[in-house]
């Protein structure tokens, strides 16, 4: 597995909320939900459409809230 870097996220409640149900809509964990948006926003921003990435094993695995 590839070195993965964790980093602190301060979000609204409300927000996390969101992203929570559309997460478990999609079958994902929030931590998968998220990286998967910022790669999509990275996508679109550069004009390109890069490789697709594997699914990670625990993106169906539900975060614990924090």
């Amino acid at each position: 597995m590839a070195d993965r870097k964790s980093f602190l996220l301060r979000i609204d409640p409300a927000l996390w909320a969101e992203v929570e149900r559309w997460a478990a809509g999609e079958l994902r964990s929030v931590n998968g939900q998220i990286e998967y948006l910022l790669r999509e926003a990275v996508r679109r921003r550069k004009g390109g459409d890069p490789a697709p990435t594997p699914p990670r094993a625990d993106e169906g695995e539900q975060d614990v809230g924090a």
